[in-house]
This record gives C-alpha cells, structure tokens and sequence, in this order.
C-alpha cells in the first residue's frame, strides 16, 4: 500500500461553497426577507462565506453588512446541500442560524449596493417569495426553531435535495 503526504492528501479532496443566513423574526413571527438586486427572487439575510471563515461567523458579519445590524448568532437551525449546477462547479452548503426576534426594524440599514429593500412576510406567504429550494429550507428552519422552543434545546434539521427525476442529471 502506498501513502501520500498529508499535503497532498489534502489537496485530492473534494471542495465546496458555504453560505450562512439568519433565520430573523418579527414579535408576530413574519419572516425577515431582503430583496437582493441581481436576482429576480428574495432570501433571507446572508451570503457566502469567506475562505476559511465558520459559518456563524459568516452569518454575522453578513448581516451586519446587509443589514447594519449585530444581531447574536443563535442556534444552527438547519443545513442544506445544493449540487453543483450550470456555472457553479461545485456544491453548496447552506447553513441557517437563529437571528433571533427584531422588534425594531427602524435600526435596519441597508446596503444599497446589494439590497434593493426588506419586509417581513408571513410564513405561510414566504415561499411566494424564494426560490423554491430555499423555500424549503426555511420551512425546515422555522419547523426546527418551534421543535427548539418546544424541546427546550437547540433542534437543526438536515434538508436532504429532491432526488432528480428518472433519467436525468442534476
């Protein structure tokens, strides 16, 4: 059997993006959403993670930059994995963090030179909003943040991808 250095190991193996988003509510429960203005749809506050960069660090400072807000990082709410496609190589995997209630939105401030605006919506009305596979996974989100509040304890829940149709590629 032939070893190879650690290096090199290293460097064989599979890579990926992350991004990291906050899950924030309204004292009525709507959810935080930010319009983006190079896409069509809206997301939840947050964005890809710097090289090297932990998740909940990532959600933080992308809020703040989105958002000029230091809201604390809660509890890991769900993780997501999105294969790679079209111009994207490789995979992402996404993290959504409890951001915890803002009662004041008037604190928000927005970075104009990537939002166009925020609201907060409903949940029965957010995937109206989102993209399908995000919708998704703020569902799981908010289901987890109840399962939380409900346990007692800090509940993630893994949203596994549709599997493709028969036949096809992802």
């Amino acid at each position: 059997m032939t070893f190879t250095d650690e290096a090199t190991w290293y460097a064989s193996l599979a890579t990926m993006y992350g991004t990291a988003a906050a899950l924030i509510t309204s004292p009525a429960g709507d959810v935080l959403l930010v319009k983006p203005n190079y896409r069509a749809l809206w997301s939840l506050p947050g964005g890809i993670l710097e090289d090297g960069e932990p998740p909940h660090e990532g959600c933080a400072r992308e809020v703040r930059e989105e958002l000029g807000l230091s809201v604390p990082v809660g509890p890991l709410l769900a993780v997501d994995w999105i294969a790679a496609k079209g111009l994207r190589p490789k995979p992402l995997v996404a993290f959504i963090f409890d951001g915890g209630v803002l009662a004041d939105p008037s604190a928000i401030v927005l970075q104009e030179s990537e939002l166009d605006e925020f609201r907060f919506v409903p949940p029965p009305d957010v995937p109206g909003y989102l993209p399908p596979h995000m919708a998704v996974r703020v569902a799981s989100a908010l289901r987890a943040r109840a399962s939380s509040a409900t346990a007692g304890a800090p509940c993630a829940v893994y949203v596994p991808a549709p599997a493709p149709p028969p036949g096809t590629l992802p």
